[in-house]
């Protein structure tokens, strides 16, 4: 006979000691009845029930000796199961909610109906009433031989005992006297103890697979769980895979987690959802790995500690007291190694990427569940494109695990520029790559080496982008969150600056929180409107002013991602985010072979005229980056609406529309030769 049997059959075995008991409470019921033959029972009460009600009953005498006979077989069987090492379902729930003899028999009473149909008509004669199927908790406590005024066994079905706390009966009715309500076995429960492991609805969604994360901090739980621990608290901020540190923890000692993610359940429905997630940890013998709990309410965290196997819970806020009477284990974590996110990666991948390429994923920052999400994402898009999984598929599956609460707050960018798209002189194209750099291999400098700063300081990568407008500053950050496989996610200062005092402040930890939950690059441009200098106090503005920078400077101390400033007005920016920088790069504006390249890289596609002058043109305009792809679409334009091929004469009177935007006088000393065709425009041959 194998497990399930086993359990089967001790279950059936303590149904028909059931039954004997109901034999019995009917055999006392007719002896007192008055009428027994009544064929309107339980539809009217008739004066010989009034007398025999007023008169009083005698006190049940217990169960059957045959009842009690059978009782001690079945549970004699059920020890030598047990002994032959099957598990059986029905008394594993002792040891995993805390449960005692009596809890067993009301549990029993109550899951009758549920297994036996005869015992719906029978439980209704005891009760005097055929609509009554299911047993009250006077018949129960009767049934399981105790007296309905015995205190103790009435608390049983109480709401604070363990069978309705985790559960496993529900106590239905609440405006009926207590011994006239109605008690029902979740139809989950019965289904497990009949062998079907099933998850039920409510946790459909939230249930994360068991990947384990080995480090540290696992093996710290792990000895902590082996000597007898019921409870541990993970705290950490991005990137520090609680669940896969708590799965390798308990598997280790030989449990058989549920992982349950708790921001997956409907707001409304997160109190039901733990109960449901805790009783199906207790019910699969196993333990119990479920977060964050950071927004949830005690009386849901509390409900997810049971009296059963351990119960592991992560989150970013500190241990609250009130959110389990016992005391935890709270151990700290911090964001996941370069090795340890290479693994997580080879393990998805199942060896279907080189090692380089699983290098080029380490300025992502995932979890378990994350990583395998993406690893799918980029074998799909490499099914529907008939190729193998590149890094270029692994990056846009790592991106779309990124949530879309940043995007409230900031403009998502996907980076269609690259390195050789850049026309920078050395010096400030070689601070970009090693910017890049430092995002990549962080993990080795930080973890490996030791490196990681102390006084609970993130260690996000902040570079402050200086230079005139035009000068490449935009794409700039585009080319290194390209070079990363990053998202760019451009702040939106409209709605992170509010007029009302506190609320700018509030947007900004919005934002830095929503941040360090993606895998992306934040850039600040005109980033003097944020973070500008602090002033003297002379009124209540000024003050509220210099603490919005305040708390400015101290998010950046914690903040964990790539952060990128961007000003042309470096001297406005406060002196205290000079320390605070890990980088600055400046963009000068190009000079006369820089320009060259971008003339011909903007017109690059253009169909030109035999007398357009390139080289004139990076020779006589000092214009920025910016400056010059305006003059080209300018130009394009005109050519496209005057024979499609573009003149030098619609280039030069591009420029002469962008120097009148900047202000500036078009001069003979720089025209030369095509002054002739600064004219207007409404003057120009059709």
């Amino acid at each position: 006979m194998g497990a399930t049997e086993a359990s089967l059959h001790h279950l059936l075995g303590r149904l028909a000691v059931l039954e004997l008991r109901v034999r019995a409470g009917v055999e006392r019921r007719r002896r007192s009845d008055p009428d027994p033959d009544d064929g309107f029972r339980g539809l009217y009460v008739s004066d010989a029930q009034v007398d025999r009600l007023l008169a009083g009953t005698a006190q049940a005498a217990g169960p059957a000796a045959e009842a009690e006979a059978l009782a001690q077989e079945v549970e004699a069987r059920a020890d030598a199961d047990e002994t032959a090492g099957h598990r059986l379902r029905l008394r594993a729930l002792v040891g995993a909610f805390g449960l005692d003899a009596l809890d067993v028999e009301l549990l029993v009473a109550a899951l009758g109906p549920d297994l036996d149909a005869r015992l719906e008509k029978l439980y209704g004669y005891l009760h005097d009433d055929v609509t009554r199927r299911r047993a009250r908790p006077g018949l129960a406590i009767e049934l399981a031989g105790c007296s309905p005024l015995d205190a103790a066994a009435r608390w049983r079905v109480g709401d604070g005992a363990p069978l309705v706390r985790h559960g496993l009966l529900l106590v239905e009715e609440p405006d009926r006297p207590f011994l006239s309500r109605s008690l029902r076995v979740p139809d989950r429960v019965t289904a497990h103890l009949l062998g079907d492991d099933a998850v039920e609805s409510a946790l459909d969604g939230a249930l994360l697979p068991p990947a384990a994360v080995p480090t540290e901090q696992s093996r710290l739980v792990a000895r902590a769980v082996r000597g007898g621990l019921r409870l541990a608290y993970l705290r950490g901020t991005t990137g520090f895979a609680p669940a896969g540190v708590a799965v390798a923890a308990l598997q280790a000692v030989g449990h058989h987690p549920l992982v349950v993610d708790l921001g997956r359940f409907v707001p409304g429905e997160a109190r039901e959802g733990a109960r449901s997630a805790a009783r199906e940890a207790g019910l699969r013998g196993g333990a119990l790995v479920a977060g964050p709990v950071d927004a949830l309410d005690p009386a849901t965290v509390r409900a997810l500690v049971g009296d059963g196997g351990p119960t592991v819970l992560w989150g970013s806020a500190s241990w609250h007291h009130e959110w389990a009477s016992s005391t935890p284990l709270v151990v700290e974590l911090g964001p996941l190694r370069q090795e340890q996110q290479r693994a997580l990666w080879a393990q998805a991948l199942d060896g279907g990427a080189a090692a380089a390429d699983l290098d080029a994923l380490a300025a992502f920052r995932l979890g378990p569940e994350q990583v395998r999400r993406a690893a799918d994402a980029a074998s799909a898009q490499a099914l529907a494109e008939d190729s193998a999984v590149t890094v270029g598929y692994l990056a846009t599956g790592a991106r779309s695990q990124n949530s879309a609460g940043l995007e409230q707050l900031a403009r998502r960018v996907q980076p269609s520029i690259g390195w050789d798209d850049l026309v920078l002189p050395a010096e400030p194209l070689g601070g970009l790559r090693h910017l890049a750099d430092r995002v990549a291999h962080r993990g080795r400098v930080l973890e490996d080496w030791r490196l990681r700063r102390g006084g609970g300081r993130g260690e996000g990568i902040t570079a402050l982008f200086s230079g005139d407008s035009g000068t490449g500053k935009t794409m700039a950050a585009e080319a290194i969150t390209s070079a990363l496989g990053l998202d760019l996610y451009v702040i939106d200062l409209s709605s992170v600056v509010n007029k009302y005092i506190g609320e700018t402040e509030k947007n900004l930890e919005r934002l830095f929180t929503e941040a360090e939950g993606v895998n992306g690059v934040l850039f600040f441009d005109e980033a003097d409107a944020l973070f500008g200098k602090r002033s003297e106090v002379s009124d209540a503005r000024d003050r509220y002013a210099n603490v919005e920078v305040s708390y400015l400077l101290q998010r950046m101390e914690t903040f964990d991602g790539l952060a990128i400033l961007a000003t042309n007005l470096r001297a406005n920016l406060d002196e205290a985010f000079a320390r605070r920088l890990s980088l600055v790069v400046d963009f000068p504006e190009p000079d006369a072979r820089q320009r060259r390249l971008l003339w011909r890289k903007l017109l690059g596609a253009v169909p030109l005229a035999d007398d357009v002058d390139l080289d004139f043109c990076a020779r006589s305009f000092p214009l920025t980056g910016g400056n010059i792809r305006s003059v080209a679409v300018t130009a394009a334009y005109l050519a496209a609406a005057n024979g499609q091929v573009l003149h030098m004469p619609e280039l030069i009177r591009a420029v002469q529309l962008e120097y009148r935007k900047l202000g500036r006088l078009c001069l003979p000393s720089e025209f030369g030769p095509w002054l002739a065709a600064l004219q207007p425009l409404t003057e120009r041959s059709a």
